[in-house]
């Protein structure tokens, strides 16, 4: 018996929308799992490390939506997981492999503050400081993202290490300035940055529970999704994402798609960055992201690098983001326990879709004998 892997002629319609529900499904199941484990090891009950457990989920996964301010707190963790994951979406269609989403949010965040605190301090129009700030931290995950876009064209490098080591610069590189040169003399010795002028901030809603950066995201997924389906752009994107060699023939320049994916996919991450800045945080922190750019890999890959999808799946994310806040507060939980819950969504996602585009085939070996 000879067992043997195939890729499949067609890809099931149905596996587009099972499979990303099953990964979540069957996340949730191992998820349930690993709590009743945790709670039976601290209650030796397992009845009530049950109970334990049912209740842990019924509050992780309907408080952030179950009122007012889990709604608004959902839709704040929203935003970076949506730019973040617009900006990755737009490189992985040419299937390019940007996993520097943390590292170009971090240098967007920095340049933001940069602008804020230093270099347009005498600004005091809000429109334009806001704007100023905004370009400032769109060009700095662009600049950032260059880095590994010139790597890949000119030098055949592997963007995924690249981008992946960049993160821990720019991690690193604000760490360095908000324990250094830009803390603030005031903060009682916490590692941060003095607090954004108010006209670097962006305009709230609902008494400061809800800010405006939420209808930047919107508008850029629905510019995305036209761009995507109504222009050159976005046929020429499909093409080299499916056939690089067809797409090279056709006289396509791989070069130039390439570094342009990579700069605008990074300028979309930084820009989320400065958001974050103006909108929720208005002051450059040690460990602002708890990991958005690498949540937003696995939204990016739930939603099918659909823009309009990629914002409800964010929505989740970051649902799930504030109800893992919920269950640290109350039920004393790791802090891990959502990072080991979007691991499992992310290796039962890459599981549905390998059996979606392959199958096995068992086939009986015949013995030969000659006469």
């Amino acid at each position: 018996m000879k067992i043997r892997i195939e890729k499949r002629l067609t890809v099931p319609k149905y596996s587009s929308v099972l499979v990303p529900i099953l990964s979540v499904a069957i996340a949730l199941v191992i998820m349930g799992i690993i709590l009743l484990v945790f709670f039976y090891g601290r209650l030796g009950n397992f009845s009530l490390a049950f109970r334990e457990m049912f209740e842990a989920y019924k509050e992780m996964l309907t408080w952030p939506f179950a009122n007012k301010y889990g709604i608004f707190s959902t839709l704040m963790r929203m935003v970076p997981l949506a730019f973040v994951g617009l900006g990755l979406s737009f490189a992985y269609r040419m299937k390019i492999w940007n996993i520097g989403g943390e590292g170009q949010l971090y240098m967007g965040a920095l340049a933001a503050t940069w602008g804020a605190l230093y270099l347009f301090k005498d600004v005091t129009s809000p429109v334009l400081m806001i704007l100023l700030i905004s370009v400032l931290g769109a060009a700095a995950g662009g600049i950032w993202a260059l880095i590994p876009a010139l790597m890949k064209a000119f030098a055949k490098t592997d963007e995924i290490v690249v981008t992946l080591m960049l993160n821990y610069v720019a991690i690193f590189w604000v760490d360095y300035l908000v324990y250094g040169p830009w803390k603030d003399p005031k903060g009682y010795g916490f590692p941060g940055t003095a607090p954004f002028p108010d006209q670097a901030r962006l305009p709230t809603l609902f008494k400061g529970e809800f800010h405006v950066g939420f209808f930047i995201a919107v508008a850029l997924a629905i510019v995305l999704y036209y761009v995507y389906k109504r222009t050159r752009w976005g046929m020429n994107s499909k093409i080299v994402g499916d056939n690089a060699q067809a797409a090279r023939y056709s006289g396509i320049s791989i070069i130039k798609y390439t570094i342009i994916a990579l700069v605008v996919s990074g300028a979309i991450a930084g820009l989320g960055g400065a958001v974050q800045m103006m909108g929720i945080q208005h002051r450059l922190q040690h460990g602002f992201s708890p990991g958005y750019g690498y949540t937003a890999i696995i939204v990016a890959w739930l939603a099918k690098l659909n823009p309009i999808a990629i914002l409800l799946v964010a929505f989740l994310f970051g649902g799930l983001l504030v109800g893992n806040d919920q269950l640290q507060m109350f039920y004393k939980l790791p802090m891990a326990l959502i990072s080991v819950f979007q691991g499992l969504v992310l290796f039962s996602l890459l599981g549905g879709e390998a059996i979606s585009k392959y199958r096995f085939r068992v086939s009986r070996e015949e013995a030969v004998t000659n006469e």
